[in-house]
């Protein structure tokens, strides 16, 4: 283990009891880790969420086993979307927040992620820094047994997330008289985001709330929202609510149980905060797989479309070097940095439903702005360890995706970048012609799984 190899686009991921993924590496994570953000005298403190996959009874007290070791109090809070670990880590003054959750994955992968004790995930050079206490000598770390750390149990968390969700929604609305299907993928938010809606007059349909430790995500959640589209449409809802295993993210389903991702989110809220003076920095930041159509409306606005590279941490470091205060991904990762400080899939569908109640017009009107340009995804499956990087860099490769650009000039983008969590090439492109999209795709598609082979 050398470099930055542990960690990927959204901290450590991998399947569960299978190398990095195993109870003996996820303690060395917390003794690295631990050690690092073990800064001054006063007793230090971690706080560990994680989501219903089966592994996570293994890899909680491998991490708890960990920081302990160097002297961390840990604090345990169970089931709880990922944004719940960065808000309780700011709010109880913690010196360190850890999620165990792969996300969207299925149930037999799982991950860690981290946050700094300002409730933001770590950076690329911490977590590098990380990595190499790892690949050291953690025999040095390891303290007196009078001051080893204690781990206790916090049994109200669930429902402070709630409580702190709600203040994010406007004073004196409701949500009475609205009828929505709520898709919880079976996952972390299983108790909490049905709870919020409740609370705050709505009539609740509940989907994916009874997690089993392997059903995460399984044919339900944001990944898989045939269900929840039937749902609605059956019982006549204003709309669908789609999350995924963790809640960091979400999509909605209009009225007549069709899909609407995180560009058309994004655009409804830029548009309303504009109108209200909310928005800061004149731009909204999204990542390179964003829709051109977002583009081109925001421009229509005034307003600047940032990207970055794909990763919501990545949006979040924009936003905060560039003053923006609003900024997502196209999956449904929305980041409102007034609220939160990473994507909040219950916050964002709260603002949704906000716009639903003032604006009285419904969901397919509401969340559909601008209309997204015809927009293809591919991934190609590396198999027998082809490495990715190598793989692009191929001449054959080089010049399919610079054939392709010269193709899209002036009429689109292309985007070819290896998955940050699985061994996957991804292949977008976009443009006004359909055909000629699909055309560009199609031809650098067959030059990688030539050159994967």
């Amino acid at each position: 283990m050398s470099g930055r190899a542990l960690f990927g686009t959204d901290g450590v991921r991998g399947l569960a009891n299978t190398e990095p993924m195993t109870a003996e590496t996820v303690m060395r994570l917390g003794v690295a880790a631990g050690q690092l953000f073990t800064r001054g005298n006063h007793r230090h403190t971690v706080v560990i969420g994680k989501d219903t996959r089966l592994s996570g009874y293994m890899l909680e007290p491998a991490l708890t086993a960990g920081f302990v070791s160097v002297g961390m109090d840990v604090i345990l809070v169970g089931p709880i979307p990922t944004p719940g670990i960065a808000m309780l880590t700011r709010a109880m003054r913690c010196d360190l927040g850890v999620m165990i959750s792969a996300s969207h994955n299925p149930f037999q992968d799982n991950g860690i992620k981290l946050f700094g004790p300002d409730g933001y995930k770590l950076s690329d050079a911490i977590e590098l820094e990380i990595e190499g206490l790892m690949n050291g000598d953690l025999g040095e770390a390891r303290i007196a047994p009078d001051r080893l750390g204690r781990a206790k149990r916090l049994e109200d968390a669930g429902g402070r997330y709630v409580e702190y969700t709600k203040t994010t929604f406007p004073r004196g609305l409701r949500l009475d008289g609205l009828k929505i299907v709520v898709d919880c993928a079976n996952g972390a938010a299983y108790k909490v985001a049905p709870t919020v809606f409740w609370e705050l007059g709505a009539d609740v349909i509940r989907v994916g709330v009874e997690p089993n430790g392997f059903n995460i995500n399984q044919d339900c959640g944001s990944l898989y929202p045939d269900r929840l589209q039937e749902l609605v449409v059956s019982h006549q809802a204003h709309l669908g609510i789609a999350l995924d295993g963790d809640a960091d993210r979400v999509l909605f389903c209009d009225e007549h149980g069709e899909m609407v991702d995180g560009d058309q989110v994004l655009a409804l809220i830029a548009g309303h905060w504009q109108q209200t003076g909310q928005l800061n920095g004149g731009a909204v930041v999204a990542t390179v797989m964003s829709n051109l159509g977002l583009e081109r409306y925001l421009e229509t606005l005034g307003l600047k479309l940032t990207r970055t590279k794909v990763g919501d941490r990545y949006v979040v470091e924009e936003m905060q070097q560039s003053g923006c205060n609003l900024g997502g991904e196209q999956s449904g990762h929305i980041i409102m940095g007034q609220h939160a400080t990473t994507g909040d899939g219950t916050i964002a569908a709260l603002q949704v439903l906000a716009a639903l109640v003032e604006g009285g017009k419904p969901a397919s009107e509401t969340l559909r702005l601008f209309q997204p340009v015809p927009q293809l995804l591919t991934n190609v499956r590396l198999s027998n360890g082809a490495n990715a990087e190598a793989v692009l860099e191929m001449k054959a490769v080089q010049q399919a995706i610079g054939a392709g650009e010269e193709r899209l000039c002036g009429r689109g983008r292309l985007v070819i970048r290896k998955s940050g969590t699985e061994p996957l090439i991804r292949i977008m492109a976009e443009g006004d012609d359909a055909a000629e999209v699909k055309a560009v795709v199609a031809d650098i598609e067959t030059i990688i799984s030539k050159s994967a082979a």
